[in-house]
């Protein structure tokens, strides 16, 4: 169906079909990569910096007017109203850098402050998640929806685990604690954008975690979303982008564990 940025949707699926496959050239000679910390448990590695200057090359020379918010070059604190690409080379790279092949190149295009395309490649099963903003969310060209799931006693859950902050740790185990009492289980693949994207395929029922930036769930809310799904921070509301805290599911489990997160976690700590 052609809509106003199906010329977008056919660049970013070429553009990351590009990345995917440098992604797996660092991936074949992984004993040769260089990975450095940038900060607390935070790696980066030659693969990160290549890709994402290959991403953003391609974009500069096809959009040279846009703007861009990529993990290892820019940093903003809030969307601008004009097209922004939101782009994670690698979202996880700390899975890619000791092999364990859960990993992503995640591209979203915003505009007017929401995000209108989204697209996440996970690089080693090369499973293509896109969604345009109402049009759906498809995985590999087939259209997919959030589960329909109501009892939170049936459902699999993910979330990931904080690594920088650890300011709300106590409390973030007893919510663990009480979601493996409450689900059949809670996963962690240590990629939120794949989280993301599995909640809207349906493989999880919901996901939760606090500490990610704005180029770990810029494609994945829409494509959620656009599966029928619900994305908010902490609080109920939409400061999710740049508020480092969310919850996403079916609107049932969406509800479920907003309300155990607005028990365990204190006000204060439920937004930055």
């Amino acid at each position: 169906m052609q809509t106003m940025y199906t010329e977008d949707i056919n660049l970013v699926k070429g553009i990351i079909s590009r990345a995917g496959d440098l992604v797996r050239e660092y991936a074949a000679k992984r004993s040769g990569l260089n990975i450095e910390l940038k900060g607390k448990n935070d790696l980066v590695t030659t693969a990160d910096v290549e890709v994402e200057k290959l991403i953003i090359g391609e974009l500069r020379k096809n959009r040279p007017n846009d703007l861009i918010l990529a993990e290892e070059s820019s940093q903003r604190s809030s969307m601008p109203d004009t097209r922004t690409w939101v782009i994670d080379p690698i979202d996880g790279t700390t899975n890619f850098a000791h092999g364990f092949p859960v990993y992503c190149v995640s591209i979203a295009l915003w505009h007017k402050s929401e995000a209108v395309v989204g697209a996440v490649l996970e690089v080693n099963r090369n499973e293509l998640f896109l969604a345009c903003r109402g049009k759906g969310a498809t995985l590999n060209g087939e259209p997919i929806r959030v589960t329909s799931t109501e009892n939170p006693a049936e459902t699999l859950l993910a979330t990931g685990f904080p690594y920088r902050n650890l300011d709300l740790l106590d409390e973030y185990l007893e919510l663990f604690r009480s979601f493996m009492h409450e689900t059949l289980g809670v996963r962690r693949p240590g990629s939120a954008c794949y989280d993301l994207c599995c909640v809207a395929a349906g493989r999880f029922d919901g996901f939760y975690e606090y500490g990610l930036e704005p180029w770990d769930v810029g494609a994945g809310s829409l494509i959620i979303t656009e599966a029928g799904g619900i994305v908010t921070d902490w609080n109920g509301t939409q400061n999710w982008m740049f508020g480092q805290r969310i919850v996403a599911g079916n609107p049932a489990i969406h509800a479920f564990l907003l309300r155990r997160i607005q028990h365990h976690i204190p006000p204060k700590k439920r937004a930055i």
